[in-house]
């Protein structure tokens, strides 16, 4: 341990403080947001267990949808009971350890999940380029490894870094201005205030959103080429309204991220509630947007839903 760490103790809590300068309206901003985080737990909870009742489900689409369900679930859990915890009972104290835990989980979830959207977009490109090899492409040994190098990649992006900002010494105070514990409000809090951190920070992140991206607009470009070929004008609208569903949550999820990671490095002209506002959505409408997106507008999944809730198919 450094002789800065040993001279300043951390703090044993910090106090988050919701969204600056709206703490008189938080009790009304947490209702959306409560809404929201139900609708994403009766969403995601529904994909799991419809693909887990239904054996004509277990294929690798709907493996790579309730992994992605599960993610959502897991970070947007990390977050939003924390947050309604301040909105609704100003209970903004969380204890050294939870505040990097939670920051953990975050990102650590956010990064597989760009790595399991990745892998959905090249299922899709399987699925309709190549249909014939399909089942011995995406063979569920295959599966599972794309979810473990998805999570083994989130943990090695994530882990340095967290290391990096728990090595730094936290003596100006312990108030995060923000809903949750957010990276780069955490690390403004050190004592000695790491450039590398930030800048370590935006190049991983940056560096992985684009990566991505290339390689989901390739596959949605070559489904898309594939799709024009088609001969029913009908089933050309039905594929491109699928695609643009799905590359508007895509673009939600890697922009409101990027966003709110250069509204904090930058410090543009933004107002700090209206960052903080951003940032605290992006964690909590696509876990919501997701099952709707990927989940009910997929034919077999839509019907085995009302099939559970006993109602007739339209």
């Amino acid at each position: 341990m450094s002789a800065s760490n040993l001279s300043c103790p951390n703090p044993p809590t910090f106090l988050l403080t919701g969204i600056p300068g709206l703490e008189s309206q938080h009790v009304w901003i947490a209702i959306p947001f409560c809404l929201m985080y139900v609708l994403a737990l009766l969403g995601n909870g529904t994909i799991l267990f419809v693909v887990k009742q239904d054996v004509t489900l277990h294929e690798p689409m709907y493996y790579f949808l309730s992994m992605l369900a599960v993610i959502d679930l897991v970070f947007s859990t990390a977050v939003v009971p924390k947050m309604l915890s301040i909105f609704w009972l100003d209970s903004g104290e969380i204890s050294y350890e939870s505040c990097f835990l939670q920051m953990f989980f975050i990102h650590t979830f956010t990064a597989v999940e760009s790595g399991v959207l990745l892998a959905m977009s090249y299922d899709r490109y399987v699925a309709i380029c190549n249909p014939l090899r399909y089942k011995t492409i995406l063979t569920n040994p295959k599966i599972a490894m794309i979810g473990l190098l998805s999570l083994a990649r989130g943990l090695a992006v994530v882990t340095p870094l967290t290391c990096l900002l728990t090595s730094l010494p936290f003596c100006k105070t312990n108030v995060i201005p923000h809903s949750y514990c957010e990276h780069m409000a955490v690390v403004e809090l050190a004592s000695t205030y790491s450039e590398v951190s930030d800048l370590l920070n935006v190049v991983v992140a940056t560096a992985l959103v684009v990566a991505d991206s290339i390689c989901i607009s390739f596959s949605y470009g070559m489904i898309l080429r594939s799709v024009l070929r088609l001969s029913s004008h009908e089933a050309r609208l039905k594929a491109f309204s699928t695609c643009s569903s799905h590359l508007c949550v895509i673009l939600l999820f890697y922009m409101g991220g990027l966003l709110s990671m250069y509204l904090h490095m930058f410090d543009l002209i933004l107002a700090r509630h209206t960052q903080v506002l951003l940032a605290d959505l992006y964690l909590v409408v696509p876990p919501m947007l997701n099952p709707v997106v990927y989940g009910l507008k997929t034919k077999q999944i839509r019907d085995r839903v009302f099939k559970l809730f006993g109602q007739r198919k339209i």
